[in-house]
């Protein structure tokens, strides 16, 4: 017997089954080619009824992995594992497939299968065969076992992820007439159970389309590489005939795609060079480098290549070829590059980068929030740990006072006193009932029918903790009385005192001679344990409340910050609808990124009743890197009045800048005077740069404080810090200065100037960055500011002084900012001679706070100021027609002061007593009234009070000063009045009248005529109206304070003060076009009859709307006075004289 048995790659057929018209079954092959890489072997099965017999059956044998677990018909004997299968025998590899069936042809002439062979150049298969041929008649059992065998046999291929292998083999099964055929059921059976073989025609249907279309894939790829292939040579040919040494495929260069850039090595700088590389990057080496060892192709010439993958965001590649070390070929010094086709523009990539950098740095901000968030939380637990060892520290402090004082009652307390009390047991313990018996003729309660015990323990650790009633006793041996009660539970010492009544109706008392009455626990916890434990409970009380009083703090800080937030958004966009009238903007607030709509009504402008209107704009202060953008023409928008136009903001927008022409080309232009519209942009990825700001001036509260001048350059200085800018201030070094709010303060250098040494020290005064400059010559070591025969000497030099400062410490500020009189030297000075040694950066703004005062000094300042401010708008219009303004009023203007609201704050403040904010305004301020009628003993009662906090001097109005006082007392009013006049005569005016008024209105009118900072603010927060009669005020920050604590102005109509306060009466219009609500009381006269009829009003309104009164106050509270507008005005203005 002689059988043989192809094996090979696992591959896998699926059979179908069909029944011909004679009944038989047949097992068809599938012949073809699988995707998956597995070359099929044909099969044939011709499976004959039972009445045909056949010379031999061919069939192939398909075995899954999961074949030996299937439950079996029949279980063949195992063979042993050396062993073969019956009639089988290995046979080497051969490099093809063959399957052989020799079948004789049967009665009905049916055609046997033949050899077939089937060779795929992709595959390489290892194939084996065994033959098999024999005589002997097999049965239908003996075929089913063979099958079964070969299945189970030892010798299958193995895939790589284990999966058993499939054997395909051809098997000759002869028969002979008259002996027992195979049945073709059994056979099949035996096969579809063994094997588990498909039958599913659709399948194999699929199969062979996907093959037909993989088919079609491949020729399609193989036609468009011989394509290429043609191109590039014809490429190559084309160029290097024209001499040129490089070209890309494909020539259109599309984003996200592949190109192939090529050298010519031979037409190139790197003709000798044995490594050639590409170096390059994207849109302008601005985008993803990329550096790339090139390799010699198949194309005639020493042409060279590499691929190189485009990236979507580009729009030109640009590159050098290199030797990897310092010989390139960069194209003659121009580079290489190409354009991309189809990929974005530059506008488009600038966006796409200003988006990645704003991505960027939200995670840079995440990242650093996170690390303050941790830095946060490590600080907090050191703190927490600081605070806990300090609570222990205090508790042992606090246990070991306790514990002497204790001691010392226990070393001279005894159990009981003959003939006045003792107690019953004699020895007891905590929480043992006891018996306290007193001798009531003892003591001074000998005749009290009633009597009381009020006890505690421990020299009364926990208050009074015993109370009861005392008890008639029978002894007989006295005046005895007992009261039962148990001993407190870590009781070392009980403490009582007898009365004759119950706690809090208790009137004659029996304490021992102010000693109070003490006795020992005889059986009390031990000392130690005690006091180990009485420590711990003081511990645990002082952490509490250190808790307690963490938590209250850290709850006012953010409701602070919280209304200081919503205070400054209100402010930005009332900042924003301020010029409505003129120009707006649709959304209100812009955004980097958005698509805004402008509207402007020409009519309220310089171009009225012109036929056109362009719009000019650019962004960043006319920085951006775009440049203007092209001028529109506006287009009529729905109301008649106004004309629009759609801009779109860069991301990397912080400020829109634009002005209105009659014309494309220009003409009359509305520039509002000068200063350009401007709108800020929120959400940008580039923050405006700071600037910086350097003020010099001789005032600075709270250090050198005289008047509105040294809160300004405090406030001021702090509101534009808070915007991100730089700010340093130079003052003089005055001996009277109060260093104790001077924090750091430090000697910084020295230098000469004018044959001086001047010394310079450094400090922080409410977090701003101060210089003090001391010149050696005595200058400032007067006891005081001002009042020196020789001041204009003095502040001369000061401000000389200062510039040289800033020249020798090298420092090149944007902005030079000057006040008044006492350094208004610094604009001349710097433009004569500084902006020649090195100054030059810098732009001079000049502040006049007060035009009374050294008008010569300030006409000059004005002369060379490149800007000059004035300290509100009317008070501007007020002096615009004297000589050493006028002639400069079109870079004059006027910008309204505020109020620090750190510093003037009712809900941190620790001169009064209920901290209050605008929802509880009316207990605030009830509560500040009756502290300030206790301290100045007035009379405690509900009536209208009239604050007056002023110097008191002719500019103040003290003539209706003092008719106020008595107006307000004649409408049954309070007056408290706090203030000081530098003139003797004026204070002893002023004396005379506090006498008078302490003679005739005691309860009622107070004058206190000295300063007095803690009662400025009781009377800021305890008055109902505050007065304010200048008679001229450039600003005034008095009335601002009064809002800020919800007290009503009434005040006279000039400067400031009727820029800042709108009559409730005839205002509402003039409020409403500032974006404000009426806001108190004003008059317009300098007599007696306007006080009158203001102040009148004020008082009526107090006695018949409460309510109504109220509502006013919350108002005013509600009310932005602080710098926060002001101080975007003077950047306006920093930016306009840096233009």
């Amino acid at each position: 017997m002689d059988m043989a048995l192809q094996a090979h790659r696992p591959v896998r057929c699926r059979a179908a089954l069909f029944r011909n018209e004679r009944g038989n079954l047949k097992i068809r092959p599938f012949v073809g080619f699988f995707p998956n890489g597995r070359i099929p072997l044909p099969c044939h099965l011709s499976l004959w009824q039972n009445g045909y017999t056949a010379s031999g059956v061919s069939f192939r044998v398909d075995a899954t992995a999961d074949f030996s677990r299937r439950k079996q018909r029949k279980t063949s004997t195992a063979r042993p594992k050396e062993s073969s299968t019956r009639g089988f025998t290995p046979k080497p590899p051969a490099k093809s497939i063959t399957n052989k069936s020799d079948q004789k042809s049967n009665d009905e002439g049916d055609e046997g299968p033949g050899t077939v062979t089937r060779d795929h150049p992709a595959q390489s298969l290892d194939t084996f065969e065994l033959k098999f041929e024999s005589d002997e008649k097999i049965s239908a059992e003996e075929a089913e076992e063979s099958v079964a065998e070969i299945t189970q046999d030892s010798k299958f291929d193995k895939t790589s992820n284990g999966t058993a292998g499939r054997i395909k083999e051809a098997v000759e099964v002869p028969q002979k007439k008259g002996t027992s055929s195979v049945k073709a059921d059994d056979i099949y059976l035996a096969i579809t159970e063994k094997e588990n073989l498909s039958t599913d025609v659709e399948e194999i249907t699929n199969c062979d389309a996907k093959l037909k279309a993989e088919r079609e894939t491949i020729l399609k790829e193989e036609m468009e590489m011989n394509l290429r292939r043609a191109e590039i040579e014809r490429l190559a040919e084309e160029n290097f005939a024209r001499g040129e040494n490089m070209f890309i495929y494909p020539h259109a260069v599309k984003p996200d795609e592949d190109v192939e850039i090529f050298l010519n090595r031979s037409l190139s700088t790197l003709r000798d060079e044995s490594d050639i590389l590409v170096m390059g990057s994207f849109n302008d080496w601005r985008w993803k480098s990329f550096t790339l060892r090139l390799n010699k192709t198949h194309l005639n010439g020493d042409w060279w290549s590499c691929l190189i993958h485009v990236p979507k965001e580009s729009y030109k590649i640009d590159f050098v070829f290199f030797n990897g070390q310092d010989m390139y070929d960069n194209n003659n010094n121009n580079d290489y590059s190409v354009p991309i086709e189809g990929g974005m523009d530059t506008f488009a990539f600038e966006d796409f980068l200003l988006e990645e950098k704003r991505l960027e740095l939200d995670k840079l901000a995440r990242e650093e929030t996170e690390r303050e968030r941790q830095a946060e939380e490590q600080r907090r637990k050191e703190a927490e740990e600081a605070a806990s060892e300090a609570d222990r520290a205090q508790a042992r402090v606090e246990m070991k006072k306790q514990r002497g004082i204790l001691q010392e009652l226990m070393r001279k307390s005894p159990k009981s006193v003959d003939g006045v009390w003792y107690i019953e047991p004699s020895d007891f313990k905590g929480q043992d009932l006891v018996r306290l018996y007193y001798n009531r003729s003892s003591g001074p309660l000998v005749h009290c029918n009633e009597l009381w015990i009020h006890g505690g323990y421990n020299n009364w650790r926990d208050g009074l903790s015993i109370s009861g009633r005392l008890v008639k006793s029978e002894r007989k041996d006295g005046d005895w009385w007992y009261a039962n009660f148990i001993v407190p539970d870590g009781a070392l010492l009980l403490d009582w005192v007898f009365a004759d009544g119950p706690p809090q109706h208790a009137g004659l008392y029996d304490n021992n001679g102010r000693l109070d009455f003490h006795a020992i626990v005889p059986m009390s916890v031990p000392e130690e344990v005690y006091w180990v434990e009485e420590e711990l409970k003081i511990y645990k009380k002082l952490q509490e409340e250190r808790r307690k009083r963490e938590e209250a703090i850290h709850a006012k800080a953010k409701k602070t910050a919280h209304m200081k937030a919503k205070t400054k958004e209100r402010t930005l966009k009332s900042f924003l609808l301020l010029q409505k009238h003129i120009v707006y903007t649709d959304p209100l607030e812009v955004n980097a990124g958005d698509t805004v709509k402008i509207f402007y009504n020409p009519s309220n402008t310089v171009l009225n009743g012109k036929p056109e209107v362009w719009f000019r704009c650019s962004f960043n202060r006319w920085t951006h890197r775009m440049g203007p953008l092209p001028p529109q023409r506006m287009l009529p928008a729905e109301n008649g009045s106004l004309v629009k136009t759609i801009v779109k903001v860069p991301l990397d927008a912080y400020m829109m800048d634009f002005v209105f022409s009659e014309s494309e080309d220009g003409g009359i232009f509305d520039n509002k005077d000068g200063m350009d519209y401007h709108i800020p942009v929120l959400g940008g990825i580039v923050k405006e740069p700071p600037m910086h700001i350097v003020h010099v001036a001789v005032e600075m509260a709270p250090i050198a404080k005289v008047g509105g001048l040294g809160d300004v350059v405090t406030s001021l200085s702090r509101a534009v810090q808070d915007l991100n800018h730089n700010v340093d201030i130079i003052l003089p070094k005055y001996d009277c200065l109060n260093l104790s709010n001077v924090k750091d303060l430090q000697f910084n250098r020295s230098f000469p100037w004018g044959g001086v040494e001047i010394k310079v020290w450094h400090g922080k005064v409410e977090g701003l960055s101060v210089y003090f400059l001391e010149p050696q010559n005595g200058f400032f070591w007067r006891g005081c500011i001002y009042g020196c025969n020789n001041d204009g000497e003095r502040f001369g030099f000061f401000s000389h002084s200062a510039l040289e400062f800033l020249l020798q410490s090298g420092f090149h500020p944007d902005i030079i900012h000057c006040h008044d009189w006492s350094s208004a030297p610094v604009t001349w000075l710097y433009k004569d001679h500084y902006t020649h040694y090195g100054l030059s950066k810098a732009r001079i703004v000049f502040t006049i706070h007060n035009l009374e005062f050294g008008a010569q000094l300030i006409g000059k300042a004005m002369a060379y100021a490149d800007k000059a401010t004035t300290v509100s708008q009317t008070y501007s219009k007020e002096v615009s027609r004297n000589p050493v303004i006028a002639p400069h009023l079109h870079k004059f203007h006027g910008i309204l002061n505020g109020i620090d609201p750190d510093i003037w704050d009712p809900y941190n403040n620790k001169f009064i007593p209920v901290p209050y904010t605008p929802e509880n305004v009316v207990e605030g301020k009830r509560a500040a009234k009756e502290a300030l009628q206790q301290r100045l003993n007035l009379k405690k009662a509900d009536l209208p009070l009239v604050g007056i906090i002023t110097r008191l001097t002719h500019q103040k109005g003290i003539h209706l000063i003092k008719h106020a006082i008595w107006r307000s007392l004649e409408r049954n009013g309070q007056v408290v009045l706090l203030g000081s006049a530098p003139d003797p005569r004026i204070q002893n005016d002023f004396v005379n009248l506090a006498n008078q008024l302490h003679s005739s209105h005691a309860d009622r009118a107070r004058l206190v005529l000295s300063y007095d900072e803690p009662l400025s603010h009781l009377i800021y927060a305890g008055a109902d109206f505050i007065l304010v009669p200048s008679i001229f005020e450039p600003c005034g920050l008095t009335q601002l304070t009064a809002m800020r604590y919800g007290s009503i102005p009434v005040v006279r109509k000039t400067g400031g003060l009727y820029d800042t306060v709108f009559d409730v009466d005839h205002d509402k219009v003039r409020a409403q076009a500032q974006g404000l609500e009426p806001n108190g009381f004003n008059f317009d006269g300098a007599d007696s009859a306007g006080v009158d009829y203001a102040l009148n009003r004020a008082i009526s309104a107090w006695y018949d709307g409460r309510e109504w009164f109220n509502s006013l106050c919350k108002r005013v509270m509600e009310q932005d006075w602080s710098w926060n507008k002001p101080a975007l005005d003077y950047l306006e203005l920093y930016h306009a004289a840096r233009k």
